[in-house]
Parts: structure tokens; sequence; C-alpha cells
């Protein structure tokens, strides 16, 4: 296949010519700063309400609940670290999960180093944490419980509802790192008893760099950024106005939507781990059916490593990753995979393709058609494998 086959959309989307088209005037007509008085500035604060009334509606909260952010990062480091310093007179001890995001997982190594104390939960082989541990891991010193809804390596959906049921029965604030959940599967923050929410734009097709934070009315939470009055005082910094009409845009076509999209990717998801079960010694990482994201994939192959599939997978134009594009630098094996069980030669071995609205049936039947190969070749060039075969026979 000549052009370039794309199934890294959990590292990032495109961003849909709809979401463009309506950021452009942002850029070179309506270019007035949101906080001045004259006409053209109230063009951008018009815009930035607007997004902020449709992040509100896509999620069922009040609009005076979204505060924008220039990340998924920053809103997760600014529910961690604003919850904490600013409860620090009621407790100092904060629950999370060993499968995590790294911006949820280091900001509470630092507030470690700030007195505070971290329950780091186990999970499962497929990632779910369990509930009776958490119940029993809050104190009378436990002041957040932050869970992230589904998990940007394996796709794992928690049971937030459940989560947030239990937080709010010990009166403990729950936040959920969402980066991965909004625009692709239903979120409701009543329903579900989430009390702050992170999300990012470029997860659904918005553009990168801005992102959001929901703070339920009433949640002490102290400022990360420090500054002007931008965002009632809340998030210092000229706002990103064509960022955020943008992230609005994109989450409004998302949502409207999810539901045609998502049965197509269930489809192809599918398609793709049934396919690529039929290699020997292949694992698949996270659940099976509906408690797993309707695009994610995540395997491992036994005997090999990742980045030799990568570098393969490259050169036939296909774009994949071995876990999350924020540590694809790094020579340790996933953090999730070791936490849902598998040893260090098993979790180096790992693949993750995830899909989009730009995918085919045509571009999985190619990837399966490739991958077989690709595998043979590196487990012929691998001593573990050899090792493998010789005691096999033996």
């Amino acid at each position: 296949m000549e052009k370039v086959v794309y199934m890294d959309y959990a590292a990032t989307t495109y961003t849909k010519p709809e979401v463009l088209e309506e950021m452009i005037p942002y850029f070179t007509e309506h270019y007035g700063n949101p906080s001045s008085v004259y006409s053209i500035s109230r063009d951008t604060r018009k815009a930035i309400d607007l997004s902020r009334d449709r992040v509100s509606k896509a999620i069922n909260c009040e609009r005076n609940e979204i505060f924008f952010t220039g990340s998924g990062t920053e809103a997760d480091n600014w529910a961690v670290k604003g919850v904490a310093f600013a409860n620090f007179t009621k407790g100092n001890h904060i629950i999370t999960s060993k499968v995590e995001h790294h911006a949820v997982l280091h900001a509470c190594e630092y507030l470690e180093k700030h007195g505070f104390e971290v329950t780091y939960l186990d999970v499962d082989e497929e990632g779910f944490i369990n509930l009776e541990e958490l119940k029993n891991a809050i104190t009378d010193k436990t002041i957040l419980v932050s869970i992230m809804f589904a998990n940007n390596e394996i796709g794992t959906i928690q049971p937030i509802k459940e989560i947030g049921q239990i937080c709010r029965d010990k009166k403990v604030i729950f936040h959920t790192d969402a980066v991965q959940a909004v625009g692709h599967i239903p979120v409701d923050v009543k329903e579900m008893n989430i009390d702050i929410l992170s999300l990012a734009a470029h997860k659904f097709y918005g553009p990168k760099g801005v992102g959001a934070l929901y703070i339920r009315r009433g949640i002490k939470i102290d400022n990360l950024i420090h500054g002007g009055a931008q965002e009632r005082a809340k998030r210092a910094g000229t706002e990103n106005v064509a960022g955020i009409v943008g992230l609005g845009k994109a989450l409004e076509i998302a949502v409207d939507k999810m539901e045609e999209n998502n049965a197509t990717l269930i489809e192809l998801r599918d398609k793709l781990i049934n396919g690529l079960m039929e290699i020997p010694h292949t694992r698949l990482n996270g659940p099976k059916g509906d408690k797993r994201l309707p695009g994610n994939v995540n395997v491992c192959f036994r005997f090999i490593e990742g980045e030799g599939i990568l570098l393969s997978l490259d050169d036939a134009n296909i774009c994949a990753s071995s876990g999350s594009a924020c540590t694809s630098g790094a020579l340790d094996p996933s953090h999730v995979l070791l936490a849902i069980g598998l040893n260090h030669e098993r979790a180096h071995g790992s693949l993750r393709l995830s899909i989009g609205d730009g995918n085919s049936e045509e571009e999985v039947n190619y990837v399966l058609n490739v991958l077989p190969g690709i595998i043979d070749r590196l487990r012929n060039m691998s001593p573990l494998w050899h090792d493998f075969i010789k005691k096999g026979e033996s």
C-alpha cells in the first residue's frame, strides 16, 4: 500500500476540515484579546463562550464549571496539585492507580516530595481496579481519588460511576483523567458522580495545545498558573481563542457522530484483534467487548522487541506505537503492562494499534497481511525465539 496507514489515533488525531474552517477566522479576522473591551474582543469572548457551552453540553455540566487549559497534561496537573494544596489542612492522602497516565503519576510523585502520601492501587490482568480495595484504601486523611476513565494503552474503561459513588459516600473529591474517553464514549459528569474531569482536543479531531478541566461547583482547588484574571481568575494567560473554538467544534461533532462512528470502529477493532490473535504466541492486553475503548488494540508478541515491530511497520507505511506516545523515547517497558502482570520480556514485545475515523477495512486487511511476516522475520532473528524452539524440541 503506497499511502500511509495511520493507526495511532490514541497518540493524536488529525484536525477535521470543518473544525479548522471554524478556527481560521480567529487567527486572521477575529484576533482581539478576549479580555479587552472593544468590539473585536467581544467577538472572541463570544466564541469562547460558545465553546464553553458546547463542552458543558457534551459532558452534562454547567458552562461556568468548564475551564480551558493548554493541554490534557496541564488539566491533570491542575486537578491533582490544585486539590492537594487547597485541601492540605483536611488531609494529605491521595489515591490513584498504577496504570494512570504519567501526567497524573508524576504529579503524585511530585506531591510525595511535599508532604503528601499516595496510595497506588493495583489492577487486575485486564487493567481494572478493585472497588473493595479502593474503599479500604480511603482514610479520614484522604482528600482526592484520581482514577483514569479509559486507559490510553490497553483501552480499559473503568467503572467510573461506581468509583464516583464510593468517593461521594466517603466525601472525597473524585478526579478522572478522561482524555481518552471524552468524544469517544458517553460521559455524564452528573450521572457518574465526577467532581473534576480532564480532556484534550487533539484526541477527538481538534487542534493540539488546548484542553479543558471540568470543576464541579463548590470544589476547593488552588490555581496552577498565576497571573491575569482569565478563566474567571482560575487559569491565567491570554486565551488560545482559535484552539478553544476548535475544541468546542470538534467535541460537538464527535458527540453527534459517536454512535455511528463507534459501530464502525468496533467492527474494525474486533476484526483486527481476531486476526492478530491467529499469530502464535500473541497475547491481547486489556478487556474484550464493551469494556474496551472502541478503537483500541494492544497485543504482545513473545520473543521480540516492540521497537523492531514499529520500524518494520514504518517501512510498510504503517504508523503504530508500542504504548503511550509520551514515553516513546523510553527504554523501560510500559508501566501499564507491568501492572497487569506481564514480565519485562513480554512487555517489551507490545504493539498498540489505535484506529479512528480515517481507517478502513482495506487498511485493517493490509495490516493483517503485513504483520505475520514481520513477526516471523523478527523471531527468526531473536535468540529468545531460538532458545524457546530448542527447549520445545528437547
